[in-house]
């Protein structure tokens, strides 16, 4: 089993070289790195872009001069005329195009690793993720632990942090219903199997989302790994170089604007579990519910579940293709529509999910009335750390 590395780049010349100098302290040499310095060539003719056009240009001399223990491949999608063009471009089609690339020359038992250039990480992760892979080889991708480390900076961290409770309640939430699709998408902390790339026919090229879109492909074509031994430290930062994600979630946190990122309360989730238990019911009949006039909503029809039958020879079957209709982007598009129904604040919901994720008494900080703002930055730590907690418990407990 060899590993192959895809790092999309642009404007990363103060973070990168972090990253390379992790993959240069690897305790295994069996890998290669494969980078994409990109932007779009109409960039070069943007006076206010020209400047991440040449510091993408300072970013490939250092590439070129480095002299690592391990290969690496540079793919320039930014020299004059190198560029994207003015409708396909962004992080989904710098992955895209490096994952092509490695497909050219790996083995269908290799492994590729989505990296991105600003993420930190121990020197066993490379051999840590081919042992997962050995040991796990129903798996066809894992969607690694993930971890933010704290700047210095306070707003930054108030930011991160707030963002990291989010995603975990989300988590923990769909765990906690058993739900299929309880993975959470990080760019950066994604490693899957060739083969399992040729299965799916390769990645979505979205300017921005492709990593969620990416493991719900994979995961409608089988169960996903949770876990792994070494995790992964994505970068804090502020960033728009995607329309939506941490760096986005980041700019929009610090200035109070948190609305696409709530704290969504248990009892949505516990709507989507209850039709879960009646997939086997619909099987036969048709029922009404809010989730399923939302999923008819949705596909712009009131036959929905018909067809399906027709194509499912059998209940387990009919079961998968629930499911897929009812997938990860529904589950959340159902989430956010609802939330703002329940005139409740994320402090509210937080307060009456922390009993269901946890198994550890409630803050006193929590069981009154209380503001994220003012809370304080080791309070929301704690908060931050409990969840992440509870969730490798649970990563680690769905290992089989």
């Amino acid at each position: 089993m060899k590993a192959f590395v895809a790092i999309p780049a642009l404007d990363e010349l103060d973070f990168l070289p972090r990253t390379l100098q992790c993959l240069q302290h690897q305790n295994c040499s069996d890998f290669e790195v494969h980078i994409c310095v990109n932007q779009p060539d109409g960039w070069w003719k943007d006076g206010e872009k020209r400047v991440i056009c040449e510091k993408n240009q300072k970013l490939i001399a250092f590439l070129l001069r480095q002299n690592y223990s391990f290969p690496l491949f540079l793919i320039d999608k930014s020299s004059p005329g190198c560029g994207w063009n003015d409708k396909d471009y962004g992080v989904g089609w710098a992955r895209k195009t490096l994952f092509e690339s490695i497909l050219t020359k790996a083995n269908d038992d290799d492994i590729l690793i989505s990296m991105d250039a600003d993420t930190t990480f121990g020197e066993h992760y490379v051999a840590s993720l081919m042992t997962t892979f050995d040991a796990h080889p129903q798996w066809p991708a894992v969607a690694v632990p993930y971890y933010h480390k704290l700047t210095g900076n306070e707003v930054a961290d108030r930011a991160i942090l707030r963002y990291e409770i989010y995603m975990r309640n989300c988590f923990l939430n769909l765990c906690r219903i058993g739900s299929p699709y309880n993975f959470t998408a990080i760019g950066s902390a994604i490693a899957l199997k060739i083969k399992t790339l040729k299965r799916i026919n390769g990645i979505t090229p979205l300017k921005s989302g492709e990593d969620f879109y990416l493991l719900q492909k994979i995961r409608k074509m089988s169960p996903i790994g949770l876990w792994n031994s070494e995790m992964v430290f994505p970068a804090a930062r502020f960033s728009e170089r995607v329309s939506f994600g941490t760096g986005p979630a980041l700019i929009k946190g610090s200035r109070g604007l948190w609305d696409s990122y709530p704290i969504y309360h248990f009892s949505l989730f516990d709507e989507i579990k209850s039709n879960y238990e009646l997939i086997d019911k619909l099987y036969q009949e048709d029922i009404n519910t809010k989730f399923i006039a939302f999923l008819k909503s949705q596909f712009k029809t009131d036959d929905l579940w018909a067809p399906l039958r027709k194509n499912s020879k059998d209940l387990p079957h009919f079961r998968q293709a629930f499911h897929e209709k009812a997938d990860a982007l529904r589950i959340l598009q159902f989430c956010k529509l609802e939330q703002p129904k329940l005139s409740l604040t994320d402090e509210q919901s937080l307060r009456e999910n922390y009993p269901l994720l946890t198994n550890d008494p409630m803050p006193e900080y929590l069981k009154n009335d209380f503001s994220f703002e003012k809370l304080s930055l080791d309070q929301l730590q704690e908060i931050r750390e409990k969840l992440f907690e509870e969730e490798n418990t649970f990563r680690q407990r769905v290992i089989g």
